[in-house]
C-alpha cells in the first residue's frame, strides 16, 4: 500500500472514530425539551408593588389632638411605588402558589402571570422568614400544578433544571447538576434552618421562588440564594429542599405561620483537635457552648460542653445540622438526645420547646459563615451588596 493510500485510510478511520465518539456523547446528554413543555405552564412570574407614605411633620405630630393628626395623615405624600419581580409555581390546581418570602414580604400588591399571559391578583396565605418561603393564593380552578419529589431521591451529580424570570426575562430555562447537599448558609441573625441544595445552575435576580426540577419533572427545590463576586451567576446557587418546603407549606396552609421546635443552646463545630481533647471517635456533632436558663435544653439536662450527636434518631454530623433538625420537630414532642459528656455517650430525654419571636439556635460567634466563608442575605440589603451576596 502506498503512503498516499495509507494516509487516506487513517483519515477514514479517524472520521469513523470521531462519529462514534460524538454519537456516544450526544446520547449521554439529556434532552430537556419535553420536560420543559410539561412543567412550564405551572411556573409563574410574580410582580409586586410596594407603596409607602412619608410625612414631613416630624415628632410633633404625636403631641397634636386626634383631629389634627387625622388631617395630617390624609395629607401624607405617597412615594413612588417600588416594583420588584420574582418567580413561583403552582402546587395545587385550586390556586395555591409557592414562592420566596423575600419576593413578597414588603408587597402591597402581588400580581401573578402565567405562560399564556393570563394574570391574577394574589393574596398571601402565610410567609415564613426563617425558611424564606411564602404561600400565595389566587382565585382560579383547574390550574396546571407541580409535585414535590421525594427528598431522598436527590443525589450529588444529578441533573437539575430551573425555570424562572431572571431580570424579567420570563420563562428562561437553565440546567446544571447538584454540587452539594445540606449547605448551611446562616444570616447575620445566626439563623440556620435550611439545609440548602447547592447547584451550578445559572440563577440570577428574578429567579427567586422558582422551581428546581429533576428529570422526572418533580420539584426538588425552590431557588432562593446565589453567591456572586460579580453580581451575576458564577455557578454557586442555593435552593430550599422539598423536605423543608413540604413542612412549611402544610403549616402555612393550616395556620398561616410556622411553629418550630426550639432547644435554647448556642453551638459550634467540633474540629479534630477538640474531638481528640474530648475523647470522641472523630469530629462530629454540635458542641454546646451555652445553654439558655429555663430553656428546653436546660430542663432536659443538656449542659455546657456537651456534644450533641443525635436527636430524635437524626445524626448531627456538624453544628449546622442541629437547627433545621430541631426546627422540624413539633413543639411539645419528647425526643431522645444523645450527647458525649466527659468522653462517654449519654442519652437524655428532652421535651422540645417552641421557637418564638427572634429566638434561634445560635451558632457560636454569631456570624457562622465558617463553612463557606460567606454570609447570605436578601438582595436588597446594603450588607449583601457590600459582600456581593444576593438572593436569587
Amino acid at each position: 500500500m502506498t503512503d498516499k493510500k495509507k494516509s487516506k485510510t487513517k483519515i477514514l478511520w479517524l472520521i469513523v472514530l470521531i462519529s462514534i465518539f460524538s454519537g456516544r456523547v450526544n446520547s449521554a446528554l439529556p434532552d430537556f425539551t419535553d420536560l420543559v413543555d410539561a412543567v412550564a405552564p405551572a411556573v409563574v412570574k410574580i410582580n409586586t408593588v410596594s407603596i409607602q407614605k412619608e410625612s414631613n411633620q416630624g415628632s410633633m405630630q404625636g403631641q397634636m389632638p386626634e383631629i389634627f393628626r387625622e388631617l395630617l395623615e390624609q395629607r401624607r405624600r405617597p412615594t413612588r411605588p417600588a416594583r420588584t419581580m420574582g418567580s413561583g409555581f403552582v402546587i395545587s390546581g385550586d390556586g395555591y402558589i409557592l414562592t420566596n418570602h423575600h419576593v413578597v414580604s414588603d408587597a402591597d400588591e402581588i400580581q401573578v402571570q402565567f405562560a399564556d399571559r393570563s394574570e391574577y391578583m394574589a393574596k398571601v396565605i402565610g410567609s415564613d422568614r426563617r425558611s424564606d418561603l411564602a404561600l400565595l393564593k389566587i382565585e382560579a380552578e383547574g390550574l396546571p400544578s407541580l409535585e414535590f419529589a421525594e427528598s431522598e431521591n436527590i443525589k450529588v451529580g444529578s441533573w437539575v433544571i430551573a425555570i424562572g424570570s431572571p431580570f424579567g426575562l420570563d420563562y428562561s430555562v437553565t440546567a446544571g447538576i447538584v454540587s452539594a447537599l445540606g449547605r448551611s448558609l446562616p444570616t447575620e441573625q445566626g439563623e440556620n434552618y435550611v439545609p440548602f441544595i447547592q447547584t451550578d445552575v445559572a440563577i440570577n435576580r428574578g429567579n427567586s421562588g422558582g422551581p428546581l426540577f429533576n428529570l422526572n419533572g418533580k420539584v426538588v427545590g425552590i431557588n432562593s440564594q446565589i453567591y456572586s463576586p460579580t453580581g451575576g451567576s458564577v455557578g454557586l446557587s442555593f435552593s430550599i429542599p422539598v423536605s423543608i418546603a413540604r413542612n412549611v407549606v402544610d403549616q402555612l396552609k393550616d395556620n398561616g405561620k410556622v411553629n418550630r421546635g426550639f432547644l435554647g443552646v448556642s453551638i459550634t463545630d467540633v474540629d479534630k483537635n477538640l474531638a481528640e481533647a474530648l475523647g470522641l471517635p472523630g469530629p462530629m456533632g454540635a458542641a454546646v457552648s451555652q445553654v439558655t436558663r429555663g430553656s428546653a435544653a436546660d430542663i432536659g439536662g443538656i449542659l455546657d460542653g456537651d456534644i450533641i450527636v443525635t436527636i430524635d434518631g437524626n445524626a448531627i454530623l456538624r453544628s449546622g445540622d442541629l437547627p433545621h433538625v430541631v426546627g422540624l420537630i413539633s413543639p411539645g414532642t419528647r425526643v431522645d438526645v444523645e450527647v458525649y459528656r466527659e468522653g462517654r455517650k449519654r442519652k437524655l430525654e428532652v421535651e422540645v420547646g417552641s421557637l418564638d419571636g427572634d429566638e434561634d439556635i445560635r451558632l457560636a460567634g454569631d456570624m457562622p459563615s465558617h463553612r463557606l466563608g460567606l454570609v447570605v442575605e436578601e438582595i436588597e440589603s446594603v450588607e449583601a451588596r457590600q459582600n456581593r451576596i444576593r438572593s436569587g
